[in-house]
């Protein structure tokens, strides 16, 4: 992914914020020798530890293709895009140019864990990083532990594997249009909130706090 000093992370504080709302990504693992990548969609949760980078926890059914090449090659990249758009052209023409000759593009929030990979399979440990996994997204509860040989869940173990991913390196992106002038940022802001689709008011948010971080 390139990254354009304009559209880098103004610290590490920015891709944490964003990440802890964010907790859907592809799992991207390298293939076997002669295949393609594997790419699995999974919700997750993120930790800030252990670790300068914190770890991500999900898991995956036993019978998953996915096994084999991330056990060859547990360096695996966990990839997360949100607060995307598509900025057409004529919104983004500099002052004076018609509007025709302005620059379609897009505008979008990424960040890419890469990790190395640790594969659960004590029961005791799965079902602990399972109910933390659950807790996020339930945090008011309702659903029964996993408890290893109990019921409701106990018996379900076996079927799933857990990835306790250790993250090494973050690239996180916030492509914003943060090299463009003050007066076609502007521009772009009103359209978007003029337009009110799908994601415009993150993205014009996105564009608006770092825009007031830089001035």
């Amino acid at each position: 992914m390139l990254i354009h000093p304009w559209d880098a992370a103004h610290d590490e504080g920015e891709w944490r914020d964003w990440l802890a709302l964010h907790d859907f990504g592809q799992l991207a693992v390298n293939g076997l020798p002669g295949d393609p990548p594997w790419v699995q969609p999974a919700h997750f949760r993120y930790e800030p530890e252990p670790g300068p980078y914190g770890q991500a926890v999900t898991h995956l059914a036993r019978p998953n293709p996915l096994w084999r090449a991330l056990e060859a090659n547990p360096t695996v990249l966990l990839s997360v895009v949100d607060d995307y758009v598509f900025v057409p052209g004529t919104w983004t023409a500099p002052e004076g140019t018609p509007a025709a000759h302005g620059t379609p593009t897009s505008y979008y929030a990424a960040v890419q864990l890469r990790c190395t990979a640790h594969v659960v399979d004590d029961p005791a440990e799965k079902a602990e990083l399972l109910n933390r996994q659950v807790a996020h997204f339930q945090p008011d509860g309702g659903t029964a532990p996993a408890v290893p040989g109990e019921a409701p869940f106990g018996r379900l173990l076996s079927g799933i594997r857990v990835l306790r991913l250790e993250v090494t390196e973050v690239r996180a992106k916030f492509k914003y249009a943060g090299n463009k002038p003050p007066e076609v940022q502007d521009r772009v802001m009103g359209r978007l909130a003029e337009r009110d689709g799908p994601r415009d008011r993150a993205a014009g948010a996105h564009q608006l706090r770092r825009r007031r971080a830089t001035d």
